[in-house]
């Protein structure tokens, strides 16, 4: 049942597939849920299903905390990064769907800036939007842009592993892990240039990509925030008071550039909307001195830096 729905997703070009006990499956296309025409879910059958694509220490792991990430590859279907969860009727699971095929920066209308910030030694690059915004399709571009461009030795941290990349002329090593800030002292000894890092969700996470971005590495990684502005200041509003300086300090030196972006229709289903903040030595000084409510005006004024600021849709 589960392999013959996960095909149906895929031919349907949905971005998603949420199974809930109790209820029919549902796809979500171009961002619009749509619900299948299929029987309502038997909370032990999909139970029983989910289980059967885990081992029991993630079974196990699952039933402590009452939800799990993992990816799942279905031979000739595709690749899924699944969270399973319990809810009110029982266990619920939402597949999404990973394009085999990462698409280019041309392919999803990457402002030309992207391409070179891909050529930058050292600091930290933030990708943020919401969940569902392409943020994991944007990374994995500008990823795939390096890799067929330039030799370098790129190490991912992720939870679970997405995209699957192929070596071109770079080095790339995948490595699953659920908490990458404790990782990232053993990392910075197996000689990365680049770091890719899934999302900072908590202090020591931003405490590690910083701290890695500040020891000579190239750092991308993700942040649900709805702007750059937002982005900033939700890294800065994390620690407490008494360490808010240092880090903006640590921010404002070691950030590169921020890029926000939605999802938004379109003729061929969705396009991507990006915000882009650049840290010219102005932004610099606006982050360090706590002003970052007037850094907007330095982005509408920025173009000539590659600034721009959410278009209008």
């Amino acid at each position: 049942m589960l392999n013959s729905i996960l095909a149906l997703s895929v031919t349907q070009n949905a971005s998603d597939l949420h199974l809930s006990s109790g209820t029919v499956p549902c796809i979500r296309v171009n961002g619009q849920l749509q619900f299948l025409a299929e029987e309502k879910l038997s909370p032990l059958q999909l139970e029983m299903e989910l289980f059967n694509l885990l081992e029991q220490s993630q079974i196990d792991a699952f039933k402590q905390s009452g939800q799990l990430d993992f990816a799942y590859h279905l031979a000739e279907i595709g690749r899924f990064r699944v969270n399973i969860f319990y809810q009110q009727r029982g266990i619920s699971a939402v597949f999404r769907v990973i394009n085999h095929r990462i698409p280019t920066l041309s392919q999803i209308n990457a402002p030309a800036i992207f391409r070179k910030l891909a050529t930058i030694d050292s600091g930290i690059i933030l990708i943020t939007g919401t969940t569902g915004s392409g943020k994991s399709t944007t990374l994995a571009s500008l990823i795939q842009y390096i890799n067929s461009t330039v030799a370098k030795h790129i190490i991912t941290l992720e939870d679970p592993i997405e995209y699957i990349y192929q070596n071109d002329k770079s080095l790339i090593q995948q490595c699953e892990v659920a908490n990458f800030g404790s990782a990232i002292d053993s990392l910075l000894r197996q000689d990365p240039d680049i770091i890719l890092l899934g999302e900072l969700r908590n202090k020591h996470s931003i405490q590690a990509a910083l701290t890695a971005a500040e020891t000579g590495h190239l750092v991308f990684a993700t942040l649900h925030t709805h702007s750059a502005i937002q982005t900033i200041n939700r890294i800065i509003d994390v620690f407490k008071d008494s360490s808010r300086d240092f880090i903006r300090t640590q921010l404002s030196t070691s950030l590169r550039a921020v890029i926000s972006q939605k999802l938004v229709p379109d003729n061929n289903g969705r396009k991507a909307l990006f915000e882009i903040l650049i840290n010219t030595p102005a932004v610099s000084n606006l982050i360090n001195e706590g002003k970052t409510k007037q850094i907007f005006s330095l982005m509408q004024t920025g173009q000539q830096y590659g600034m721009q600021i959410m278009q209008d849709y």
